[in-house]
């Protein structure tokens, strides 16, 4: 070894969730770890991730996870098999932390803190002896040429500004994606893939809220309805339509929540270029009929009232001057004087309320990132990379991403082991 070089057996570059997952799965196998994270403390964008309260997992059916993968399912097939959702949470609970499973099978630690859920793993860190650094940043990987290209350390820049090598049988690269910035994920491990000669799908925010024209979102700001549906056309032609209700929020820019983070995942970004719409069913449980049907016994019981004081009953408060004014009727204008075709075209406004899609809003509002390490570079089972030997990577850095509801830190903590047992 050359001088002023440290060596270990296995290399984990980032303390998120894969790193940390990955730095447990090699010291369970009696290897020396050491776990480099260039932040002050280990799980920085865990902390924030379910506002907070940290969404780890989804307690659903095998073939329902893989569902919920939206970008390369397959490549995860192995490593779930091997550390299931299931697994995750006997972990976790082996660690003492106690769970809970809530609507649409989200997984949280009971105490709704994902401080917690951090605790448990530093904990685990420790037991097994695992060499953690903070403030500590890769500043490049080192190689070997030989039959087959190795990966065989990295320069890491100390929090004191100095320079040192790490020699290392393995490395793990677990640098996050491009979402949250200010968590400290910047893109560094797609430099590292790069500079390897690996292929990296640019990256794209996603599970993120969308921008729209005009004013209706920022008048309905902090409106957020629940079990509507949304389909978002481009033109005519549907690209994309929720399959169940579920809730959406006007923002001052435009609209997010659930649904409309989901659709930001299932479209492809090049689509947002075009010009898409958005078309809410404010009532999807009705049909265009049954819905008019229903305006009309609440008019029955409102003749004398003006329009505008008509709609108490059938929709939210702050939407009802927006719908009022969108339907083209007159608001003062009495119950009883609104025509059959008036009463018909407020239905269907109520079944297909539009707006102009401007695109997704960037990286700093992105829960997850789009894009990443090709999946094609790196074994499935492994995940270390074909062409060189000893380097690997694991997490939101590889090109695998998917719907809310703890999928993604599914696919963290399953990679993540995955890449630590075997390196």
């Amino acid at each position: 070894m050359p001088d002023m070089a440290e060596y270990c057996d296995v290399l984990i570059c980032g303390g998120g969730a894969s790193g940390m997952m990955a730095a447990i799965g090699a010291a369970m196998r009696k290897r020396r770890v050491i776990l480099l994270e260039k932040n002050e403390k280990l799980g920085k964008k865990l902390f924030i991730t379910g506002k907070g309260r940290c969404n780890l997992t989804n307690n659903c059916p095998e073939a329902e996870l893989m569902d919920n993968i939206v970008s390369n399912p397959r490549f995860m097939y192995s490593s779930l098999r091997n550390f299931s959702n299931t697994d995750v949470m006997a972990f976790f609970e082996a660690l003492g932390l106690r769970l809970k499973t809530e609507r649409g099978g989200r997984v949280f630690p009971l105490s709704d803190h994902s401080s917690d859920v951090i605790r448990a793993l530093e904990k685990r860190l420790r037991e097994l002896d695992v060499d953690i650094r903070l403030k500590s940043e890769i500043k490049e990987l080192l190689f070997e040429e030989g039959d087959k290209r190795c990966c065989t350390g990295a320069r890491v820049k100390d929090s004191a500004g100095g320079l040192y090598l790490i020699k290392a049988g393995s490395v793990i690269v677990a640098t996050g994606g491009a979402s949250y910035p200010a968590t400290g994920s910047s893109g560094d491990g797609y430099s590292f893939a790069r500079e390897a000669g690996l292929q990296v799908i640019p990256a794209s925010p996603s599970l993120v809220p969308f921008e729209t024209e005009g004013e209706l979102a920022a008048r309905l700001q902090g409106l957020s309805l629940k079990n509507v549906k949304v389909r978002i056309k481009d033109g005519d032609r549907k690209v994309w339509e929720s399959r169940e209700p579920g809730e959406m929020l006007f923002t001052h820019f435009g609209v997010s929540g659930p649904m409309i983070l989901t659709a930001s995942s299932d479209i492809r970004p090049e689509l947002f270029d075009k010009g898409l719409s958005l078309h809410i069913d404010l009532k999807p449980a009705l049909s265009l009929k049954e819905l008019d049907d229903r305006i009309l016994r609440d008019f029955k019981e409102s003749l004398n009232k003006e329009y505008k004081n008509a709609l108490n009953r059938l929709l939210p408060s702050k939407l009802i001057p927006v719908i009022t004014g969108l339907s083209g009727i007159d608001p003062y204008k009495k119950v009883n004087g609104i025509t059959v075709k008036e009463r018909e075209a407020l239905a269907g406004l109520l079944k297909d309320l539009s707006l102009r899609i401007k695109g997704v809003r960037g990286f700093d509002e992105a829960i997850i990132t789009r894009g990443g390490v090709s999946v094609k570079e790196l074994d499935p089972k492994t995940f270390e990379a074909k062409k060189i030997r000893g380097l690997y990577f694991a997490g939101e850095v590889i090109d695998v991403d998917a719907h809310t509801g703890g999928f993604n830190l599914q696919i963290a903590w399953s990679s993540g082991y995955a890449a630590g047992s075997y390196a």
